[in-house]
């Protein structure tokens, strides 16, 4: 008893810190939603160029996710990890020099290198927390923890930022050094306490040679229409807020509504809360709905609330519950149809869980590699909105939400049809 609460004792703070970077990841990604709509004023980008730093910050998930694995494998959590949040570091800190260098390059540079350390984060930050937790049941709750922690810390952010920057149509990247500092501060924090920290590495002691084996992961339909389906639903979760935020914050004139940026991100902060709150009640409803039941829920409330967003009148103006400055409640009036988007943050809340459980189902030993193949598909985050702004710029801003509805009608065929495992003839 004693010992095993003296394990407890001691890996209190590096759990914290855990938990602390699993929000790291949502509020550096979240950065890029407010700057671009500082680079848009900035540097006179189009919507397309506006959400390239986005598409920068994902698109480093394509080329890290397999190697974040492999890191994992030969240098352990504790390296990884540390690793990871120096690369944080280093590129939050490039996104501040590109303020002060008054340059679009430099800045997407630093989403780029961002997007490396996420990728890092994202593939050590979950196997990390359910080790230190004991795994089963324990290891589960502790992950779920970081999962509202990182959800919360997405609501927040355009909040903190519309805060600290004000008005920022009006704003340049220097404006947003507060947010930047934030940033690199708790990074600092992370690295000297995970540093002095002993985390166990299970995986490097027990780790067998390789086997020659003529299947993988990529053997099974299922898997790769899950793969496809989990780059869909990352393109139409940040898609959503992020082409919502720029119609708002957008002139009259260039087809936006003229809404004040403070007021815009807590729009945009309600999303991400309602995606908190939906992945609250998917915890605690899972063991009874089955994640097929719960994504075909998911996809066709979310194609509802698509195709009202698109069809309802702009004049038709709501009073929507929102997140203020000083973080609380308050009131933003707002078409209805922006209304309707951000209720499709209950819809894409608990769709990432549902994907993954329906495309690892039946791959047993394949189940490691597959993880990390969904940790490169990730950067569907940066390509779909790259799309979506694209058909913004030659259309309208809800036009474009025919990419949104897309994505939304794929997944239901995939909880439909897709996700049937066809290849159980496979030895796993």
């Amino acid at each position: 008893m004693t010992s095993t609460q003296e394990q407890k004792k001691n890996y209190l703070l590096p759990i914290a810190m855990m938990i602390a970077l699993f929000a790291m990841i949502s509020f550096v990604t979240g950065l890029q939603n407010p700057m671009g709509i500082i680079v848009k004023n900035q540097f006179g980008a189009s919507n397309f160029m506006s959400q390239l730093g986005n598409f920068a910050n994902f698109i480093a998930y394509a080329f890290m996710g397999i190697p974040a694995g492999l890191l994992l494998q030969r240098i352990g959590y504790k390296k990884t990890a540390l690793l990871a949040v120096a690369v944080g570091f280093a590129g939050v800190g490039i996104q501040y020099i590109s303020g002060q260098a008054e340059s679009f390059v430099v800045y997407l540079t630093g989403a780029f290198v961002c997007g490396f350390s996420m990728c890092m984060l994202n593939a050590v930050v979950n196997p990390m927390l359910n080790t230190l937790g004991g795994g089963g049941n324990k290891g589960n709750q502790l992950i779920q923890v970081g999962g509202s922690l990182n959800s919360l810390s997405a609501t927040i952010v355009p909040v903190l930022v519309g805060y600290l920057i004000g008005n920022a149509a009006q704003a340049s990247i220097k404006d947003a050094n507060p947010a930047l500092f934030i940033a690199m501060g708790i990074f600092a924090l992370a690295f000297i306490v995970l540093f002095f920290m002993e985390i166990p590495e299970p995986h490097m002691i027990k780790e067998k040679a390789a086997v020659k084996d003529n299947h993988s992961a990529l053997s099974f339909r299922h898997f790769i229409l899950g793969a496809v389906a989990i780059f869909v639903y990352v393109g139409v979760e940040v898609g959503i807020p992020n082409i919502a935020n720029l119609f708002m914050t957008s002139t009259p004139e260039s087809g936006g509504l003229g809404i004040d940026t403070t007021i815009a991100g807590t729009v945009v902060g309600t999303y991400w809360f309602l995606m908190l709150i939906g992945r609250l009640v998917g915890a605690s409803v899972g063991a009874k709905i089955s994640s097929k039941a719960m994504l075909i829920c998911a996809a066709v409330l979310g194609l509802i609330f698509v195709t009202l967003a698109m069809f309802m009148p702009v004049e038709t103006k709501v009073s929507m519950p929102v997140f203020q400055s000083d973080i609380s409640f308050g009131l933003a009036e707002v078409p209805i149809g922006i209304m309707f988007l951000v209720l499709c943050g209950l819809c894409t809340s608990v769709m990432w869980g549902g994907i993954f459980n329906l495309a690892v189902e039946g791959l047993g030993k394949y189940t490691a590699a597959a993880s990390g193949f969904f940790m490169v598909m990730v950067c569907g985050g940066g390509i779909l909105p790259l799309v979506q702004g694209a058909v913004a710029d030659s259309t309208t801003y809800m036009t474009s939400y025919w990419v949104v509805f897309a994505g939304l009608a794929y997944m239901v065929y995939y909880a439909l049809i897709g996700c049937k495992n066809v290849n159980k003839d496979i030895p796993v």
